[in-house]
């Protein structure tokens, strides 16, 4: 992974991503949202409901990425895990995971940034815009996580 260049047009890049209409599987994009709001600086977001090959170039020219989504498999609490691009970006169907994008990044535009993956535990995917319990701690976990980044 490269250090930020020149090149570099934002500091750090929060990707949130899930299906909005699954319950806690939404968690990613409504943590990015709440990320928006704070208005921090050199902080940009995106939101999307799976990763996909055009998040690449985006990737590419952030400094720092932050990918949230939901997890199911998750422990009690949020996990912030360092990550790295994939040996190869190849990429299955539409979408990816973070490590994948990061490589096509690598791959396709010469750099991959520094990166993390922060998942929120969630046990609700049903249909449904609320939150559970357990993934309105992780949002709030999620966000104080954010904020340390973006504030290094």
């Amino acid at each position: 992974m490269e250090p930020a260049t020149a090149d570099t047009q934002i500091s750090l890049l929060v990707i949130g991503y899930g299906n909005t209409l699954r319950s806690d599987d939404g968690v990613g994009p409504k943590v990015v949202e709440a990320v928006e709001a704070l208005d921090l600086p050199g902080v940009s977001t995106l939101s999307c409901g799976l990763l996909t090959p055009e998040l690449a170039d985006p990737i590419s020219k952030a400094g720092r990425v932050i990918f949230v989504d939901a997890a199911v498999d998750a422990p009690a609490g949020v996990e912030l895990r360092p990550i790295s691009a994939a040996e190869t970006a190849q990429i299955l169907a539409h979408a990816s995971d973070p490590r994948a994008l990061l490589a096509l990044a690598r791959d396709v535009f010469g750099r991959a940034p520094k990166a993390w993956w922060l998942t929120i535990p969630a046990e609700n995917l049903g249909i449904g815009e609320e939150l559970s319990e357990k993934a309105r701690r992780g949002f709030a976990a999620a966000l104080v996580e954010i904020r340390k980044i973006a504030k290094a």
